[in-house]
């Protein structure tokens, strides 16, 4: 068995209501329309028929719940998008192991009520959150319930990293060109919310908090030694205080994160396997979002897998043994 453990989808009911209700004419109107894997089953199907024994973990797709509507419509929305999961997941058990939960983070309270509902009720193994959520930094201490909430259940919190086309790579434009602000907007994204969840304390704070990263990590593996050599300069040579609420290495708060390998080269995925651990690296695609409709990163994240100069044993903790631990699945 291969558990897929980042896959996007939109639920047909969800993604009628957002065409209505959402200006974002960028997912709505191209990338949904020009991906119909995103919510079409039949053709989802037919691309996972191409790999024996894949099963996915259900996330919901772009754009996240609070950039679609205020606190009360985003409640509304979040119980739809999280019901209509749930159902996909007990009417396809061969192929849906479990979903994640999609959170109307704007109201905490109502985040965590929706937190209960969708772990006690509806069986979901995590949430998913944006970052940032709403211009904010995730370390903010109105999130913070949310973090203990999900280490009284066990269960970890995917970070799944949002920057729009409108934020311009340079002063004096008005959008980033060239794809820019997805391509290397997102890993910057992931890689911040790294580390201001490091250096604000909160990994301190909640030891046995588990965060799963998209795109493996973004770019913290790649760079681990600037990182860890920037951070002792600081404190060092410019008298820095930077790490002042760290009682360890500023690299170990980075190895506590877990990662997926949707990053598609068995060049990256080496990286994050030799960053993060055999034990933090699970099996994750970002399916649908290429232009194969999904086909593309499954097979090139299969490939990639399968390439790897690491035991037999190793691979099959990465494609499914480490997802069954991380989640607690019941298969």
């Amino acid at each position: 068995m291969k558990i897929d453990i980042y896959t996007h989808i939109i639920p047909k009911k969800y993604i009628e209501v957002v065409d209505r209700t959402c200006s974002n004419i960028y997912y709505n109107r191209q990338i949904n329309e020009a991906i119909p894997s995103i919510s079409d089953l039949d053709i989802r199907f037919r691309i996972l028929d191409k790999y024996d024994g894949m099963m996915q973990v259900l996330t919901l797709g772009a754009p996240p719940i609070e950039a679609v509507a205020g606190p009360q419509e985003a409640f509304e929305l979040a119980r739809m998008a999280n019901d209509e999961m749930a159902e996909l997941v007990s009417k396809y058990p061969d192929r849906f192991v479990s979903a994640v939960a999609s959170l109307p983070i704007a109201n905490i309270d109502a985040a965590l009520n929706e937190i209960d509902r969708s772990i006690n009720e509806l069986k979901f193994r995590g949430v998913q959150i944006s970052t940032p959520i709403n211009g904010k930094p995730i370390d903010l201490p109105e999130f913070f319930p949310l973090y203990e909430k999900m280490v009284s259940y066990n269960l970890p919190i995917r970070i799944h990293p949002m920057r729009e086309i409108n934020k311009p790579d340079y002063e004096g434009e008005s959008n980033s060109k060239y794809q820019i602000w997805g391509i290397f907007g997102w890993p910057y994204e992931t890689s911040a919310a790294m580390t201001r969840l490091i250096f604000s304390g909160i990994l301190e704070r909640l030891p046995d908090i588990k965060f799963i990263t998209h795109h493996c990590g973004g770019m913290v593996p790649f760079f681990e030694q600037r990182i860890a050599a920037s951070y002792d300069m600081g404190e060092m040579r410019l008298k820095g205080r930077t790490k002042q609420r760290l009682t360890k290495p500023v690299i170990d708060y980075f190895k506590m994160f877990y990662a997926d390998t949707a990053v598609q080269s068995k060049a990256a995925i080496a990286c994050g396997y030799e960053f993060f651990g055999l034990d933090h690296l699970l099996f994750g695609t970002d399916m649908p979002y290429d232009n194969q409709l999904g086909l593309r990163y499954l097979r090139q994240t299969v490939q990639a897998i399968e390439e790897l100069d690491i035991p037999a044993t190793a691979k099959k903790k990465i494609f499914e043994d480490n997802a069954r631990k991380l989640l607690r699945l019941p298969i």
